[in-house]
């Protein structure tokens, strides 16, 4: 299985005839180019057009991210497996009111199966009576706006339980992005980041145009179906992640930079981080449909064939749910 690969100190990506090298004051690193999937930097990397131009030939993605851990673009190669017939669909679904509404709505109830999964799982009971109150309501939407607010409301309600389930030193108090105010919210954006980024990387393995998406209204600049189906993903492969190194007490306060208005993750903080998301990528587990073990990376994979399936009509799309 291919693996991704993290830049977190800056450098240069240099090429030498089919072997590609990071370079930076402290050495000179082989990338195993054969074996990588994705690579994501969080320094200030610099490269060549041969580099990129032997990158793209193996179809390998690159995420960059900013020093706030925002993800800031990809360089996204050209697309190999191309369907006019996937894409003819996929703007159909968009086009046609019912067929978007069904699969934003399958897409929300995905997305708030995971995040209760998540509040059951560390019994905040009052958090899963008010998160259920608005879950009931997705039936009701009828359009697109009124379906993200009662999205965006289920999510207030499952962000308001975080401390009921973090250690009290970590206090979340309410969402804020730009720029986080404290740890806690530095750990989501830093997260919901990485899992889009980790999403866009699975799209680009499928027939799947990541510019046509269902919940998110496709804009230029963005990769609007990434932002669909990492939603589903982000309580599963990012909130869990947060719950475990804070709760284990593998991150600590010094591991986050605080500035007048704003709290980040530092260089050692993002390495923590990083290695124990791309752990949990690689963990694998018995799928029930398949009957064999597939890694959670796999799973988004899987996410975008069942999509694919739906549009050509070949059958029902039902989204990812946390079975065990």
């Amino acid at each position: 299985m291919k693996v991704n690969f993290y830049l977190t100190r800056n450098g240069v990506l240099k090429r030498k005839e089919n072997t590609v090298y990071f370079v930076n004051k402290d050495g000179r690193y082989l990338l195993p180019v054969n074996k990588i999937h994705s690579i994501y930097c969080y320094g200030r990397v610099s490269f060549t057009s041969g580099v990129m131009s032997y990158l793209a030939k193996q179809g390998i993605c690159v995420h960059f991210f900013n020093h706030y851990g925002y993800y800031e673009g990809s360089f996204y190669p050209r697309e190999s497996l191309i369907s006019g017939e996937v894409i003819v669909r996929q703007a159909e679904h968009y086009l046609d009111h019912g067929k978007r509404m069904f699969l934003a709505k399958e897409i929300v109830r995905g997305a708030a199966w995971n995040m209760k999964k998540n509040l059951q799982y560390y019994k905040a009971k009052e958090a899963i009576e008010a998160f259920e109150e608005w879950e009931g309501r997705i039936d009701d939407a009828r359009k697109v706006t009124e379906l993200m607010n009662v999205e965006g409301n289920m999510r207030s309600v499952y962000y308001s339980a975080f401390d009921e389930i973090l250690p009290e030193k970590f206090r979340f108090e309410k969402r804020t992005r730009r720029p986080p105010k404290n740890m806690v919210n530095a750990l989501i954006s830093f997260a919901n980041s990485l899992v889009y980024a980790t999403t866009l990387g699975e799209i680009y393995n499928t027939q799947l145009s990541p510019a046509i998406s269902y919940l998110h209204e496709p804009f230029e600049r963005r990769y609007s179906l990434s932002l669909d189906i990492s939603e589903i993903f982000k309580p599963f492969l990012g909130d869990r992640v947060i719950f475990k190194l804070l709760n284990k007490g593998i991150l600590r306060e010094e591991h986050f930079e605080r500035e007048l208005n704003y709290c980040l993750l530092n260089e050692e903080g993002r390495r923590i981080f990083l290695q124990h998301y791309d752990e949990r990528l690689k963990t694998t587990i018995k799928h029930r449909s398949l009957g064999r073990k597939v890694s959670y990376r796999r799973l988004i994979r899987l996410e975008c064939y069942k999509l694919i399936k739906h549009l050509l009509g070949t059958s029902r799309y039902a989204a990812f749910r946390m079975w065990w």
